[in-house]
């Protein structure tokens, strides 16, 4: 399968690897949180190990994701989006709308599921708001078995390794270690895969995977196969491509955090390319979107540095509001 954009050179040190299994001492931390932070100001993407989620887990949830998008479309069907619903996409638009781009639909489907999906609906929707995205009910296919089981403790293994990275995000940025918990204790996240379907046929002029994007949150923790094809934009540079580490997972940082850091820290464009020629292959991820709670109080931690930063990230009044924001730009 042949494209015509251009091809990403290695991401090497812009997307460093970080071991977080040094965190247990205080100058451990401290050390962790330093390298989180230069990070952070510098591409806004890094891959993290040592992070303690367990491989077995790791791989039940590949393997379970990649079951359900291998069934019949009829049988995915019965748990495609409806008002009201998280859950599968056969067709979830082009990423790039969100920021107020046209481009052709990506090449994948997704399933997407909520932390709050599960709960009855009072708690889903605690402002009595039915309505919001956050309300929204977990729809589960039937097969396989194993789906609803595996997708939600690894959910909770990742709520926790976001907790566990929020309270870094702290150190790193001079505050207390604890100064996010109050406002990501009833977040809104959202675990989602994504199946990027072999290729059969060119794509369109300007069609990719994925297209470019910023993340809308806190931060996203990326498990991704050993195909390829996660791409992120380094100023001067071009497009550089974000190797799968075995073990690891890729962390990046969105528009939410990059205004509560006032532009200190970036929320950095990427894609997903088209495959090089002589490669049509499936491939998966598994993000996890750390949203904080719908109705944290989000304010510059730091004076703005110029106004362009400013206007980028400017926000609404909660992240309810900018998360519901983000959603209508993406409706066709």
């Amino acid at each position: 399968m042949s494209s015509s954009i251009d091809h990403a050179t290695p991401a090497d040190g812009y997307v460093p690897v970080i071991d977080l299994s040094g965190v247990w001492t205080k100058a451990g931390e401290l050390l962790v949180s330093q390298a989180i932070g230069s990070a952070c100001e510098n591409s806004g993407f890094f891959t993290v190990v040592g992070h303690g989620v367990d491989q077995r887990l790791i791989d039940r949830m590949y393997a379970a994701s990649r079951a359900f998008f291998e069934r019949p479309e009829e049988e995915k069907a019965e748990v495609a989006v409806s008002p009201g619903t998280h859950g599968f996409y056969v067709n979830a638009g082009s990423a790039s709308k969100s920021l107020g781009h046209d481009a052709p639909p990506d090449l994948n489907e997704v399933f997407i599921t909520s932390v709050r999906g599960d709960q009855p609906a009072a708690l889903r929707a605690p402002d009595g708001n039915t309505k919001t995205p956050w309300a929204a009910a977990n729809r589960w296919p039937a097969a396989p078995e194993e789906f609803r089981a595996v997708w939600l403790e690894y959910m909770a293994a990742m709520e926790r390794l976001a907790t566990d990275l929020i309270r870094l995000f702290a150190l790193s940025l001079g505050l207390d270690r604890h100064f996010f918990d109050d406002k990501i204790g009833d977040n809104m996240s959202t675990l989602a895969a994504n199946y990027y379907y072999p290729l059969t046929e060119p794509p369109l002029p300007g069609q990719l995977r994925k297209s470019a994007h910023t993340d809308w949150g806190n931060l996203t923790i990326l498990y991704q196969d050993g195909v390829g094809g996660l791409e992120v934009e380094q100023k001067g540079h071009g497009w550089r491509e974000v190797p799968c580490t075995q073990g690891s997972f890729v962390v990046n940082i969105g528009d939410l955090m990059a205004f509560w850091t006032a532009g200190r820290w970036v929320s950095t464009l990427h894609r997903v390319r088209i495959p090089v020629e002589g490669r049509t292959e499936a491939r998966i991820s598994i993000p996890f979107f750390h949203m904080p709670n719908h109705d944290a109080p989000v304010e510059p931690l730091f004076p703005f540095t110029d106004s362009t930063t400013e206007e980028r990230f400017h926000m609404a009044t909660t992240p309810g509001e900018w998360y519901q924001e983000r959603l209508a730009a993406m409706v066709p």
